[in-house]
């Protein structure tokens, strides 16, 4: 300070206070980091003009970057004009107020004002440490501070407070935000924000006062928020948050409506940090009030098209019910759309409440008001950038012109969902239009994407490891085609297929497509240790023509023609042989069985079919509600080699149960008839008119619990060991108890019958993010009706050189030999039996979860056979997962 006689300071006291106040708020600087500004300097003016006189001049002094008239653009001081302590005092406030000087002093020398200025630093970068949870990008945008901006407490005291609650808003209240400042040469910093995220802060305990009729756990049930426990480890309702305090209050409110407790309110609810600020205990404390019934219900409607008396008649609650706030309100909805279908879009439903506190009775009169009949004047489609305007028009059941109907309105709704080509989040928004009685349709979409390419590669319990590629467009060029080709390989199946459908062709309601392929299956059985074996290979080249046709609103047509050319083949070198002495190999039975050697050969199929198939589902991808029904029947005969009549039926309903829980119940059966006359095999022997190829198959997927083709009719084979006597003479055989010595071959059957229940679980939105989506299920089924094959029991051995041998019965009851000359069989001694040919059902339960996870898409399901056959193979875990890369 100046110490010149006529000089004195002046302390301007309550700017000093002010800010030291407001920079308490801020947490303490770093040890390194440059100090805290000091409070304001003293102000100094003439004694001998006790503050007061005329300003003779000014010098500013401090500056870097700022003008010195710049700086005094900021005050009111001006030379020549008087001045006093007040107005020295406010020169310093206004200086401090423009947050660009973190000191300021004034000095008054009889007149010579010299205001010395000392500027806040300009920011040179802004860190971020400590931050895991939240990272980088989802921070920096609640941050105003920023390079080359002007430092200023105030800006970084609003930061932390923005950056503190966007962790509270994660459920993180032990969150703590320290800024430290860093200082650089030529007046520069840096903004270090050390975060200290802690712990995400849980519902420890939540505490209920003032019920009585309804326990503490009956309201918890109720509420979003969940009570922490480590069973809800996958549950994002533990942990705090305001806005579900509120809605939860909501619940509570809806639930004792529902019961009839017309008076009930929330008086307080209240969240308290615990000392740690790790959870929280939220109290609620409740009023009940009385139980009320339904008093005298009735309808009336100002419009003549509704009878008020016919609508009342038809009221789900009745006098002397219990009263249920959702039920009136579920009422109030369902006579708005009423209204809706006859053509009254915009009719207000209000009802009126006559509440009786002497009898606790709530009577209740809905009014219809007067309303005019609405006709729909356009149809707007916004946010389709991609898919053609008449993709979704041609979904719509309203055009201009018609009369608007609310059930219509939902119908289209659900076709358009029903597309695949958008979001869930359809709107069809109605607005009024030019006149009373217009009415705007605004459909509002937002486009996902339909196009697919993928490779991928994986393991299936199925089919062991599987690589596959596909390309499908299901929006192709915008029109709503679907162009598709895959190519797939596992170590049991290879395919190749290319498929394209127009829906809509020459813009007429029907849907035309075609598929071209080729389909290799090697077809497997079970062997020692649940090892396998290729026993036929199936090649598969063919097309298929189809079309299809609406019949009602519900109920269409599809058509389809199909041209298959099948080559069956054994492994020669496997199950081959010279049985009959000639030189040239043939399938031998005793290798592979009769009924393989008689699937093999080449035949051609020409089919034609249809199917009829009537669907109110909500949404034909993921439905909730509606059900399915679909007849089919191929008939193949139409040149070729194969004659045969296949049916199917099948039918599915789902229900939604409340919740997000979806209940399924779904069946099929199938039958398959030959046209052909008898037919036998090489031998002579009587076989099955409809070929192995041909038939139907069952087990995992379609009954989980079962292995693949784990059902059904089915030959056996078990190989014998020799009874010897103590002379070492053969007295029998036995079967063998391990299962190492038993082969498996599926034959399938020609009737078939698919039952199956399911309910899906819905989660957290945690478990949601990690695309976890359970079920549990019952399966049931069965596959029969063949005609039994000749199977073969074969003990010995035939030598080429004898000629002969011997075949005896498991027993040992000797028998003529079949050996023919000059052939040997050195297979082992073994007999055959046929197992699985029955109708009885077979019953699974279990659970599944698809995951979506991070290393591809998982399916796991684990099912317990409640009721098999003998002959049939059960499987307790199945799964299939794959990779995108």
């Amino acid at each position: 300070m100046n110490s010149s006689k006529g000089q004195r300071p002046i302390i301007a006291a309550l700017l000093a206070t002010t800010m030291i106040a407001g920079l308490s708020a801020v947490p303490a600087m770093a040890q390194n980091a440059a100090p805290a500004a000091p409070a304001a300097a003293p102000i100094a003016a003439s004694t001998a003009n006790t503050s007061e006189g005329t300003i003779r001049s000014i010098t500013v002094t401090g500056t870097q970057r700022l003008e010195q008239d710049t700086v005094m653009s900021y005050t009111k001081l001006r030379v020549g004009q008087a001045f006093s302590q007040e107005s020295l005092d406010q020169a310093l406030r206004d200086l401090y107020e423009t947050e660009l000087f973190a000191d300021v002093q004034i000095r008054n020398d009889g007149g010579a004002l010299t205001v010395e200025v000392k500027e806040n630093p300009v920011i040179n970068r802004i860190v971020l440490e400590g931050n895991k949870r939240l990272k980088d990008d989802k921070i920096r945008p609640e941050i105003k501070l920023a390079p080359r901006q002007i430092y200023t407490r105030s800006k970084v005291r609003a930061d932390v407070a923005r950056i503190v609650e966007l962790y509270r808003r994660q459920g993180r209240f032990a969150a703590t935000i320290e800024p430290k400042m860093v200082q650089l040469d030529q007046n520069r910093v840096d903004i270090v924000f050390e975060i200290s995220e802690g712990p995400k802060s849980k519902v420890r305990q939540i505490n209920i006062i003032g019920n009585d009729k309804f326990s503490d756990g009956e309201l918890r049930s109720e509420m979003v928020t969940k009570q922490s426990r480590w069973f809800r480890i996958f549950s994002s309702g533990t942990s705090y948050d305001p806005d579900r305090l509120a809605y939860d209050q909501q619940k509570l409110r809806q639930f004792y409506l529902t019961e009839g407790y017309a008076d009930f309110r929330v008086i307080s609810a209240v969240a308290e940090l615990t000392p740690d600020k790790q959870d929280f205990i939220i109290t609620y404390v409740v009023e009940e009030g009385d139980r009320y019934k339904f008093g005298d219900v009735k309808v009336e409607s100002d419009i003549r098209d509704l009878s008020g008396d016919a609508l009342t008649r038809r009221l789900p609650m009745k006098k002397g019910d219990w009263y249920n706030a959702k039920q009136v309100e579920d009422t109030v909805d369902t006579l708005s759309e009423t209204a809706g279908l006859f053509g009254y879009a915009f009719a207000q439903v209000e009802p009126d409440f006559n509440r009786s506190k002497d009898d606790l009775t709530m009577g209740i009169n809905f009014r219809i008001a007067n309303a005019p009949r609405v006709y729909v004047e356009r149809v707007d489609i916004n946010g389709n950038t991609l898919t053609q305007d008449k993709v979704v028009r041609r979904e719509f059941r309203l055009a201009e012109g018609d009369a608007f109907n609310s059930f219509l309105v939902k119908r289209s709704k659900d076709r358009i969902n029903s597309l695949g080509f958008f979001q869930e989040k359809l709107d069809i928004e109605q607005k009024p239009g030019s006149a009373p009685d217009r009415i705007v349709l605004e459909t509002n979409v937002q486009e996902k994407s339909t196009g697919e390419l993928s490779l991928s590669a994986g393991y299936s319990s199925l089919e062991r490891f599987i690589i596959s590629a596909s390309i499908t467009q299901r929006n192709f060029r915008g029109k709503g085609q679907e162009l598709r080709t895959s190519v797939n390989y596992s170590a049991y199946s290879k395919s190749v297929e290319v498929g394209f459908t127009e829906p809509y062709f020459m813009d007429k309601n029907i849907a035309l497509g075609g598929d071209i392929y080729r389909r290799d299956l090697n077809s497997f059985r079970y062997l020692t240790n649940n090892d396998r074996d290729t026993t036929y290979e199936q090649t598969t080249t063919g097309f298929q023509i189809r079309a299809g046709v609406p019949i009602t609103e519900y109920m269409s047509l599809a058509l389809r023609y199909s041209l298959n050319f099948d080559d069956v083949t054994l492994d020669e070198d496997t199950y081959y042989s010279d049985t009959d002495g000639d030189g040239d190999t043939e399938c031998d039975p005793l290798l592979a069985g009769r009924y393989l050697c008689d699937a093999i050969g080449k035949r051609t199929t020409s089919s034609v079919g249809y199917s009829l198939i009537y669907d109110t589902r909500d949404n034909r991808i993921r439905a909730t509600r509606g059900h399915n029904i679909t007849l089919s029947q191929d008939f193949a005969g139409l040149g070729g080699d194969v004659k045969y009549v296949k049916t199917r039926l099948s039918a599915s309903k789902y229900w939604p149960l409340g919740g997000g829980f979806i209940f399924s119940l779904s069946g099929e059966g199938g039958y398959i008839h030959s046209l052909e006359g008898e037919r036998r095999d090489a031998a002579g022997n009587l076989v099955d008119k409809v070929r192995l190829v041909d038939r139907f198959f069952l087990g995992e997927p379609q009954i989980r619990g079962f292995d693949i083709r784990g059902i059904g009719p089915r030959v056996k084979r078990y190989y014998l060991t020799a009874q010897t006597d103590d002379d070492g003479n053969t007295t029998g055989y036995t079967r063998s108890n391990s299962n190492n010595n038993v082969s498996d071959d599926a034959l399938g059957g020609k009737v078939y019958y698919l039952a199956r229940a399911e309910v899906q679980i819905p989660l957290g939105s945690a478990a949601r993010e990690m695309g976890l989506r359970p079920s549990i299920f019952v399966d049931a089924g069965a596959v029969a009706g063949l005609r039994d094959p000749d199977t073969i029991q074969f003990n010995g051995y035939c030598s080429p050189t004898s000629g002969s041998g011997s075949t005896v019965e498991a027993g040992g009851t000797p028998r003529a030999p079949t050996c023919p000359v000059n052939y040997s069989f050195s297979g082992g001694n073994f007999e055959e039996e046929y197992l699985g040919d029955t109708l009885s059902p077979r019953v699974s339960v279990g659970f599944g979860v698809n995951w979506n996870s991070p290393f591809g898409p998982f399916r796991i399901d684990i099912a317990k056979a409640l009721l098999k056959e003998p002959g049939d193979d059960n499987k307790l875990i199945t799964f299939n997962v794959g990779t995108q890369f």
